[in-house]
Formats: C-alpha cells, structure tokens, sequence
C-alpha cells in the first residue's frame, strides 16, 4: 500500500495513544455524545482546519465545509446541518470564516471555466456583482481576491440570517449569534470582521419570515 496511505493508520495510533496519556477516559467521554456550542461553516481547503486553527478539541466544534464556505439556499446539505446544529445540538455560536487565497474566490473573479464548479463558483460571483464597484476601484489583483474573501463572508452571514432556521431560532428567545472570521493562512491569524449578528434587527423586511 501507498506510504501517504498507511501513514494515516500510524498516525492515528499516535493520536490515540497521545489522548490517552493526557486522558485515559478521553474516549469513552466522547462516546456519550456531543454538545457543541459552535457551528463552523467554513472552506474545504486542506490548509484551514477548523479545530486546530482555533485550538478547540474534538466535539467543542461541529464542521460543515465548502468550496469557499458558502451558504446557498438550495443547498440541502448545509441546511441540514444548521437545522441540527440549531434545532438538535443547539448551538450558540455560528460562525462563518473564510480564508485569504481562496482557490474558489479567486477563481469566482475570473472568466476561465474551469468545470462543474463553475455553477457553484457563481454564487461567488453575484457577491462580487453587488461589491463591483468597491472591489473594481482597488489597485491591486491581491488587494481585489482579499477583499472580496472579506465580503464573501459579510454576504454569507446575511444568508444565514435569512433562513427560517436562524430566525425560528430568535422567534423562539434563543440566544444565537452568527459571526463572520477570516484566517490568514500566510500568518495563522483569524480576524474578526466584526459583522456579528445576534437578532432579526439587521434583516431587510423582505427576507424576514412572519413568526
């Protein structure tokens, strides 16, 4: 077999035995369930893992991944998991992060096609339709990508908000904050972007339900 492949096995007997040794019940614990009081929906990108990029361990965080961590309103799979994130594991927490060089934003900003994803890559490229003009008048391609990583983000947190499961949630008094974070991963850091949303105070009336 493959090193790259066995290595996984040896790797996750060290793994293992490491938790071990810093809890011998770390496992059965774990066994019992999950409470998380987090929903990460972030970028499928190799470089970006949730868990270790904010030192959190296994089942303090609860991970949906994407193609430059988007929120579509068609998409089932990313619903289901906000609806029982929300709904079942209530969560407190839903944050969005996106990353700096974004293979998916980048690629959003050009006109090559590239394959089935370009029809995932144009939801990206109604976010820079709505930014054109900010994202139009920077000087730099770099400045353009990391800007637009910045307002992929801004815009995935609206979407979150507009669904019915984040506003049911509210109607019914629950304490639930979307969060909006990009990471660097030229340096490590995760910044915030301060677009914190915690009610439906920031919907537009067109997208707020009737609850």
């Amino acid at each position: 077999m493959p090193k790259i492949f066995t290595d996984i096995f040896k790797n996750n007997q060290e793994w293992v035995q490491q938790k071990l040794n810093q809890d011998p019940d770390f496992f059965n614990k774990l066994a019992k369930g999950q409470k998380p009081p987090i929903l990460w929906i972030g970028c499928s990108d190799s470089r970006v893992p949730a868990n270790e990029i904010t030192g959190t361990q296994p089942g303090e965080i609860f991970v949906h991944r994407n193609i430059a961590n988007m929120v579509v309103h068609t998409d089932m799979s990313m619903l289901s998991v906000l609806d029982y994130a929300v709904n079942v594991l209530e969560v407190s927490h839903v944050i969005v992060c996106g990353h700096y060089g974004c293979g998916g934003v980048n690629a959003a900003l050009d006109n090559k096609q590239v394959g089935i994803i370009d029809n995932w890559l144009r939801n990206i490229k109604d976010v820079y339709r709505l930014h054109k003009a900010e994202i139009d008048a920077l000087p730099t391609l770099e400045q353009k990508q990391r800007r637009m990583v910045e307002v992929n983000v801004q815009e995935q947190v609206f979407d979150l908000i507009k669904t019915s499961i984040i506003q049911n949630a509210w109607a019914r008094g629950r304490f639930l904050q979307v969060h909006g974070l990009v990471y660097d991963i030229a340096n490590g850091i995760l910044k915030d972007l301060n677009v914190t949303v915690g009610d439906n105070s920031e919907i537009d009336s067109v997208y707020k339900f009737d609850v």
